[in-house]
């Protein structure tokens, strides 16, 4: 039986609008949360959530 549950947000820890399968797979998913207002980039696999640095902007120089 597919085991299925809701993906949580991994700043705030709540429950988002996204359910997700034992068997789902999702790279670069950009995971929004409606509590605290933030998008991240996520990868889940095997209902494993993992969250995707992303290095700062450097500052152009003239």
């Amino acid at each position: 039986m597919n085991e299925k549950q809701w993906l949580f947000c991994p700043v705030c820890g709540n429950k988002t609008r996204i359910k997700a399968f034992q068997s789902t797979i999702l790279k670069n998913f950009p995971l929004y949360c409606p509590k605290c207002k933030q998008e991240n980039l996520i990868n889940v696999e095997s209902l494993k959530i993992t969250i995707i640095k992303e290095p700062d902007a450097k500052t152009q120089s003239r």
